[in-house]
């Protein structure tokens, strides 16, 4: 469970890097900044997170533009983003992990590297998506 948790923080630091550096996702995704940290399986997982989400950015990001209640795109914050886009990626397309657990983790994740009031705002996205995709089938790219 704990390694799941390491995981989606490795990912949200790629797509973070990503977003604010614009490295090529073939070179971030050899997380060359852990040094030589044994992790076990922890950097395979990100890796699927981090470039799942980015495959995946266009129809990612159009599902967060139509839950943003009176906040522009453009103004998020990177951080609040990356951890957007990582959990509707897992929302979407990893539909073997339970909607609460992805948001729960978000919200963590939002507390530990966020601003102070990212968790709720976080949450509140998360939530509206997740009510959406449970009416309809999630919209492939």
């Amino acid at each position: 469970m704990a390694s799941r948790r390491k995981g989606r923080i490795l990912a949200f630091q790629a797509l973070y890097c990503w977003e604010a550096a614009k490295i090529p996702p073939a070179e971030l995704l050899r997380f060359s900044w852990l040094g030589e940290k044994a992790l076990g399986g922890i950097p395979d997982f990100s890796r699927l997170l981090a470039l799942g989400t980015i495959e995946n950015i266009e129809v990612i990001d159009k599902m967060i533009r139509a839950h943003l209640k009176n906040w522009d795109f453009s103004r998020l914050n990177r951080v609040d983003l990356a951890i957007l886009r990582m959990s509707v990626y897992t929302l979407m397309f990893q539909t073997d992990i339970a909607p609460s657990i992805t948001i729960n983790e978000a919200i963590g994740i939002s507390k530990e590297f966020g601003a102070e009031d990212s968790y709720r705002f976080v949450n509140g996205v998360l939530d509206s998506i997740r009510r959406e995709l449970a009416e309809k089938p999630c919209p492939k790219a």
